[in-house]
Formats: structure tokens, C-alpha cells, sequence
């Protein structure tokens, strides 16, 4: 059963900006050269620039069957800590001079909030996961309200 499902896209305006950035650098062509290397110039930057913004906007995170899923990551929800919704300067610290270098991080530049999860890894691999959300307070209530099922049925199969 889903119970927390967010697929991030990036905001508009980056896309705005990246066109306005490709028609800039685009006239730089079509100024020294024909109207046809030009509009070749305009299809392979417009066409870069959809491509790296429909992949850092691809990103999936639920909170599905004992599990978070970031991605093709999983966390399972039986080895879950401490869980906390992050405001931005806390992220900010810990994507930064307080994080670890061993954490599992999801970062985007355009997602100012995350939430902390503490993992229980015996083998001390990952310390914690820090991702990336735009509603922080509702991935930390969903794993929070599917974790006790998560460590039930991790019980009864160990």
C-alpha cells in the first residue's frame, strides 16, 4: 500500500531561464553565420537543455510496502531512526559543514527543505538519508505512520 507518493519536477522558471539562456547564446550563431548552422545550434541547445532538465526533474520518492523508495534507492522502513522535517537552514547545514560524508543524500538545488531519517545499519555504512522534498512535514508523518508496520513484519520474518 502507498501511503506517500511526491515526483519532482523542476520549476518552471528554470525553464524559462535555460530558454532565454539558449535564444542568448543561439543569436550568437545566427550573427556570424546562415539562418540554417543557427537553428541546428537552437535544436541541439533546446534539445540539452530538456534533456538535463527532465532528468534532474525525474525524481520519485514513496513511502511504499515497509519502504522509502528514492529513486531506485530503497530504504527499509524497519531499519528507520529518528525521523525529522528539515526547514531550509537546517538542510542546509547538514548538506554542508554539519553533514557527513557517509550519508545518503538527495539534494536539489531547488529544494530548499528534506527530512532526516536515522538508519539503523549494523554494519555503519550510512549514518542517515537526507532527502529532498517539497513537503517535508508529509514524508516525515508517512514514514513515521508506516514504520511500526515495517518493524512488525520485519519481526515476524527474522
Amino acid at each position: 500500500m502507498r501511503v506517500y507518493h511526491e515526483q519532482l519536477r523542476v520549476p518552471v522558471s528554470w525553464w524559462v531561464l535555460g530558454m532565454l539562456s539558449v535564444f542568448m547564446l543561439g543569436a550568437g550563431f545566427l550573427a556570424g553565420f546562415d539562418w540554417a548552422p543557427a537553428l541546428a545550434v537552437y535544436g541541439l541547445l533546446t534539445a540539452a537543455l530538456a534533456a538535463g532538465l527532465l532528468t534532474w526533474g525525474r525524481l520519485r520518492t514513496e513511502v511504499v510496502s515497509g519502504e522509502l523508495r528514492v529513486g531506485r534507492d530503497r530504504l527499509p522502513l524497519a531499519r528507520a531512526g529518528q525521523v525529522t522535517a528539515l526547514d531550509a537552514e537546517q538542510t542546509t547545514a547538514l548538506r554542508g559543514p554539519r553533514g557527513d560524508p557517509a550519508a545518503f543524500l538527495i539534494a536539489r538545488p531547488y529544494l530548499p527543505r528534506a527530512v532526516y531519517i536515522e538508519v539503523d545499519d549494523p554494519a555503519g555504512r550510512t549514518p542517515y538519508w537526507l532527502i529532498g522534498t517539497r513537503r517535508p512535514a508529509e514524508l516525515a508523518a508517512a514514514i513515521e505512520a508506516a514504520r511500526p508496520a515495517a518493524r512488525a513484519d520485519g519481526a515476524a520474518v527474522g
